[in-house]
């Protein structure tokens, strides 16, 4: 029955012309609400969210203008959903997916830490590359995405996969102890979650590269400074440090002549095989580094 609900994507262009925080900041205290139960003897599940209008607004409102925002959601002021909303507010449904553009230039508003731990971020130049070559014969396509089941990482995970990225992320925070991007419950959340969306195979190599996608979109974004930020005591260059961590933690898929599973693009109908993203952009990010004196994971 899931699976026949369509999900509805809300597109907002050009995010950052205007900080994030200033219009978007409830949006993304609410997601955190977002809560799917799967009760083990029950023939379905239960979705809940906190109100993104509260129930105190609309019946603050006169009968004539309830009359109106009912009309203009398409409801009638005495239907059931109606009612309902004004019983507990409107929430965020669980089938709305938001997405948005953004430049990430000298002339935007940056992203803030707090931002990046709520969203997913995709660099369009790593997920989805131009591929000149293939522009006209059309090979390549992208896996339709839509939206989630669970909002427990440990309730959708077996125990073996679940322990795995426990320790994965554990190694990857001992790295960013005593930095400004370490990660917190959030992330291992997040973490759990891709796992059971992507790396649901008992290969390595795929859950390495669930591994790999999540430091592009969460870990990686949050890395930005100068030499002297990134320098820890006599420890060595942060980057330099995560990337000794990474060549044991996905060892699976960090060497040249190895490649891993695209989770999000298709080639002639088969997933296609790429190489490791994370080893790529860190890579990019020292020599940045040692070029300028400053990097981010942005161009």
């Amino acid at each position: 029955q899931l699976d026949a609900v369509l999900p509805y994507w809300l597109c907002l262009d050009e995010m950052n012309l205007a900080p994030v925080e200033q219009y978007f900041a409830d949006y993304l205290a609410l997601i955190e609400t977002r809560k799917w139960e799967w009760p083990d003897n029950a023939d379905g599940f239960e979705y809940s969210c906190d109100a993104l209008l509260a129930a105190s607004t609309l019946t603050a409102l006169e009968d004539d203008a309830q009359k109106k925002l009912a009309a203009e959601l398409g409801l009638e002021k005495e239907s059931k959903l109606w009612k309902h909303f004004l019983q507990h507010g409107i929430a965020i449904p669980p089938n709305l997916i938001v997405a948005g553009t953004v430049n990430m230039d000298e002339t935007t508003h940056g992203f803030s830490r707090k931002v990046i731990d709520r969203a997913m971020s995709f660099d369009f130049g790593e997920f989805f590359p131009n591929d000149f070559v293939d522009f006209y014969t059309g090979s390549i396509s992208q896996v339709p995405l839509t939206f989630p089941r669970y909002s427990s990482g440990s309730e959708a995970l077996d125990a073996t996969k679940a322990q795995s990225s426990i320790e994965f992320l554990q190694a990857i925070n001992a790295v960013l102890k005593n930095t400004p991007f370490e990660l917190a419950y959030r992330a291992l959340n997040e973490l759990l979650l891709a796992v059971h969306c992507h790396g649901a195979s008992d290969n390595d190599a795929d859950l390495q590269a669930v591994w790999d996608d999540f430091l592009m979109k969460k870990v990686l974004p949050r890395i930005e400074g100068d030499a002297d930020k990134l320098q820890q005591n006599n420890q060595g260059n942060l980057l330099s440090r995560l990337q000794k961590e990474l060549e044991t933690q996905l060892v699976e898929i960090w060497a040249d002549d190895k490649t891993r599973t695209d989770f999000y693009r298709m080639q002639n109908d088969a997933p296609m095989q790429i190489p490791c993203r994370s080893r790529q952009k860190i890579q990019w990010m020292q020599q940045r580094l040692e070029s300028s004196g400053f990097t981010s994971f942005w161009p």
